[in-house]
């Protein structure tokens, strides 16, 4: 009975400290592109990854269904467990826009989510990666939780702005495995590497694209070595 006992404790204090040591990633995704509902979607609930898809009805999104997902297909995302996050009515700097107009903007794609049945986001996308103080005020004043920008370095929970929060890998056709890699591989206790896809493939903009096969190596990787792969809803707010 004694050894049991010690066998069920010893049994949780090592599920603990592997729990502890289990190296996490932010997924996130721009531009609403349908590659991501009809690839990216199925791929990543296989492997049981969360994700953030940052949506906006910017370029070509309503005249060219082809490429861009409607909002059926939105819905569906957030049906299947996936985040719906806010990346502007039509990708317009925030830099360019006035605190009005930004507002205007981000309530557009609220109020395209309410009318679809989805939760008002939480969670934005800065366009083009390019930040500035009106932004970080309005998104302060209506509630967002977080916010991803651009950059190149893991995120650490303890000392970054939750509404400014860097990227540390942006998938584009010359990325590498071993750049993916290095970018997953600085996950600790105290760094979080946020990662950035668009389409896969993104026919509009070849310069951000993903290829399929590399974005199947790209998540083997993370499926093979156990990392803990959630949306940006899930970081640990701690500032």
């Amino acid at each position: 009975m004694k050894f049991l006992s010690l066998y069920f404790l010893l049994s949780l204090m090592i599920g603990s400290l592997l729990q502890a040591e289990q190296k996490t990633v932010v997924l996130t995704f721009d531009d609403s592109v349908k590659s991501q509902a009809e690839f990216v979607a199925p791929l990543l609930k296989k492997h049981g990854f969360n994700a953030t898809f940052f949506i906006t009805e910017g370029f070509s999104f309503h005249k060219r269904k082809d490429l861009y997902m409607t909002w059926a297909q939105i819905k569906q995302l957030h049906d299947q467990g996936f985040e719906i996050g806010n990346h502007t009515k039509s990708h317009r700097s925030v830099k360019k826009m006035s605190a009005e107009q930004l507002r205007k903007s981000l309530e557009h794609i609220e109020n395209q989510c309410k009318k679809h049945g989805i939760p008002k986001p939480i969670s934005f996308c800065y366009p083009g990666y390019a930040t500035a103080p009106k932004a970080l005020k309005i998104l302060q004043e209506k509630g967002y939780r977080f916010a991803r920008a651009g950059g190149a370095k893991a995120s650490e929970p303890d000392t970054d702005h939750h509404l400014l929060l860097p990227q540390a890998f942006d998938g584009k056709p010359a990325s590498t495995l071993e750049q993916f890699k290095k970018a997953v591989d600085q996950a600790d206790s105290k760094h979080i590497p946020i990662l950035t896809f668009h389409g896969v493939p993104d026919l509009e903009h070849p310069w951000v694209t993903t290829s399929p096969e590399k974005f199947k190596a790209y998540m083997k990787y993370l499926k093979d070595n156990d990392f803990k792969v959630i949306s940006l809803r899930d970081y640990p707010l701690k500032n």
